[in-house]
């Protein structure tokens, strides 16, 4: 077994670079700004969010970062270090009561209001990525949303763009086909109903797109109860958790964890001091 200081960040496609393993900050509600803080002291250098009040505290996000940065000037919450990815959600997945933009409005002013809002929420005029929250059951309102993210890229406000909670590969393809701008990043639930989405993965590595895995432990019980990950777990001194965050790592996987455990703050980074052995990480390949 390796134990060696494994690289923190992927280099992607074009220069940008996108931390191994990110912070999610879904559900949290009052608790983000404090969690979020508790994350980058722990040592995480990339947060996850979305423009959605229903089950995000962007604002909160926020908050967490700029007290950070009151503390530390020089450390991971600067501009350059900090790897900052939010989402524009559709009105499908918006709480009616609270949605933070002009239902009303065209497509494209929603996704240019809903950024605005996480420009101002998040306090950065750039921000490193942007994601379609989900696909757009019509294809053509898909294409303009889509065009609205590609003018981000376009004048410096956005490094990467992105889908999340696309299951189709055929829907993904087509993306890829039409779009301008290619997505960098698919992030989705990362679980045995969808096959842990075996063949998108596949198609991210070929096409030099980064797959998020979000849900990784809670979706999956039975998987860290494995036999053969909770070996591996026991060899290398290691949770089992650990051990899936690793297997994800060298499979070129960027996994999300949304853990209120200081501990496992600190177990997920964990994961970035020790290698597996591709005898190891292949008997893992079997079980996905």
């Amino acid at each position: 077994m390796k134990a060696v200081g494994t690289a923190t960040h992927r280099l992607l496609r074009d220069g940008a670079r996108m931390p191994r393993v990110l912070y999610g900050t879904a559900w949290k509600k009052d608790k983000t700004a404090s969690w979020v803080m508790r994350a980058l002291d722990a040592g995480f250098a990339g947060i996850d969010t979305a423009c959605q009040p229903k089950h995000y505290d962007e604002a909160g996000v926020g908050a967490g970062i700029a007290a950070c940065v009151g503390v530390r000037e020089a450390a991971v919450t600067s501009s350059d270090s900090l790897y900052l990815q939010t989402k524009f959600t559709p009105l499908s997945g918006q709480d009616p009561a609270r949605i933070p933009y002009d239902a009303a409005a065209p497509l494209e002013q929603q996704v240019m209001q809903s950024f605005a809002v996480s420009q101002r929420n998040l306090g950065r005029k750039h921000i490193d990525a942007l994601l379609l929250h989900s696909p757009l059951r019509d294809r053509a309102g898909q294409r303009v949303v889509w065009g609205a993210m590609e003018t981000f890229v376009d004048s410096g406000r956005v490094g990467l763009i992105g889908i999340s909670n696309c299951y189709d590969l055929a829907e993904l393809q087509r993306l890829c086909r039409e779009a301008r701008i290619k997505p960098s990043i698919v992030q989705n639930r990362f679980y045995a109903e969808t096959g842990y989405d075996k063949a998108i993965r596949a198609f991210c590595r070929e096409n030099g797109m980064v797959y998020q895995s979000f849900w990784t432990l809670s979706a999956n019980p039975n998987l860290l109860r494995d036999a053969a990950v909770l070996g591996l777990a026991a060899a290398y001194a290691r949770t089992p958790a650990q051990i899936l965050f690793r297997y994800l790592v060298q499979r070129d996987v960027v996994p999300l964890t949304g853990t209120t455990s200081a501990l496992h703050l600190r177990e997920s980074l964990d994961v970035l001091a020790f290698e597996l052995d591709e005898p190891d990480a292949a008997a893992i390949d079997t079980l996905l």
